[in-house]
């Protein structure tokens, strides 16, 4: 055998290894909400689907559940539409402190979860949207333009404005050019940001902890109190639906 041949199976080796790691966990999850027993074990003594029943007839888990949905893909229309306003500023209209602004929507990538959601607190406080859907709408939106910018930026940079030009100079205008020409080439871009926003939105716990108000909930701070209750196969069951 080459030392190639070699290299080649021993990089497989370490792939497959990685991929087993990764998954494991997903794995452990997944049969832990499949088991009989009231009480998380692997492997499941018999198996059941009556924890995914449970969660979904239970009026609470249900409500968490829409919210969630609803927030998200509102969370994720803001973010798109800023993010794209943002990113053609910063790439096409080299806006005055363009370092700065980016450096600013990209903020809230840095900084822990726990600490934006205080800063959001202390601030719709100021303003009087705490507790409110707009609020925790507005909130999601901070941690998701970044993801926004970051994508649809990729992409207009790979993107030659002289087509934009040559769309003008055929009569276009600026609003015509950029729908027409610019947003259909973007799309990838936009696409992936759309995805990644929803499911950063979907998942937060330490933003929409801090700013949920009464009556409202979300899948994962329904789940994160659940635990403080105790854990049964239902956490499992939400984690797999997830």
């Amino acid at each position: 055998m080459t030392a190639a041949r070699v290299r080649t199976w021993l990089l497989r080796a370490w792939v497959t290894l990685v991929f087993a790691f990764l998954m494991l966990p997903v794995v452990v999850i997944v049969l832990a909400s499949l088991s009989r027993t009231s009480y998380l074990t692997v492997p499941p003594r018999g198996l059941t689907l009556s924890w995914f029943t449970k969660v979904l007839s239970d009026p609470e888990y249900v409500h968490a559940i829409v919210w969630s949905v609803v927030l998200a893909l509102v969370a994720t229309a803001g973010s798109l539409g800023a993010g794209i306003a943002a990113s053609f500023a910063l790439i096409r209209r080299r806006v005055a402190g363009g370092a700065g602004v980016a450096a600013l929507l990209n903020a809230p990538l840095v900084f822990p979860g726990v600490v934006v959601g205080v800063a959001l607190l202390q601030f719709f406080a100021l303003i009087h949207v705490n507790g409110t859907f707009v609020g925790l709408a507005l909130a999601h939106m901070v941690i998701t333009v970044p993801y926004v910018v970051r994508a649809v930026t990729a992409s207009l940079q790979g993107i030659d404005p002289e087509l934009e030009n040559a769309a003008r100079v055929l009569g276009a205008s600026g609003p015509v050019a950029f729908f027409t020409v610019t947003l259909p080439l973007i799309r990838p871009g936009v696409a992936a940001g759309a995805v990644f926003s929803f499911i950063v939105s979907f998942d937060n716990v330490p933003v929409s902890i801090f700013l949920l108000g009464a009556g409202q909930m979300t899948l994962p701070v329904k789940i994160f109190t659940a635990i403080e209750y105790g854990v049964d196969p239902s956490i499992a069951a939400v984690s797999t639906m997830l």
